[in-house]
């Protein structure tokens, strides 16, 4: 499980991730990357950072990395989704510290990632990372 300061829990900060971040799909999962210190100039990753209205906090500045995960019903049924979600927190957990501070990251499994092993699904999490923190090159749009 992850520590609570390393989870996304609201709609807007993965819409925000989804929104603003660089996006790289490989295999069983695509993977959302948002690093604020490099995002464009005039965009606000996160509209309310300092508090919500229920009082809940949400990321403070200089908290570390943080993921979110998506798995939608395409996936499968409620066990394999779990199942799946687990497998990926799993995975990313070591990860999370090699990111710089204040980024985020959003992993989505794809349908495939129920059939795929626990060891592809790694390969493919690593690739995808690995595409969404590459410099954009010149041509690139966004």
């Amino acid at each position: 499980m992850l520590a609570a300061a390393q989870r996304l829990r609201r709609r807007e900060d993965f819409a925000a991730t989804i929104r603003n971040g660089r996006r790289a799909g490989r295999g069983a999962l695509v993977v959302h990357f948002l690093n604020p210190g490099l995002s464009q100039p005039g965009v606000a990753p996160f509209e309310g950072d300092a508090r919500s209205e229920d009082g809940a906090g949400t990321h403070a500045e200089g908290a570390g990395a943080r993921a979110g995960f998506v798995v939608s019903r395409a996936v499968g049924n409620a066990v394999v989704r779990n199942a799946v979600k687990r497998r990926l927190r799993h995975l990313v957990r070591p990860r999370l510290a090699e990111l710089p501070e204040g980024s985020v990251i959003v992993v989505r499994a794809l349908p495939e990632a129920a059939r795929v092993g626990y060891h592809a699904l790694e390969q493919d999490l690593d690739a995808a990372l690995q595409a969404a923190r590459r410099p954009k090159s010149r041509g690139e749009r966004r």
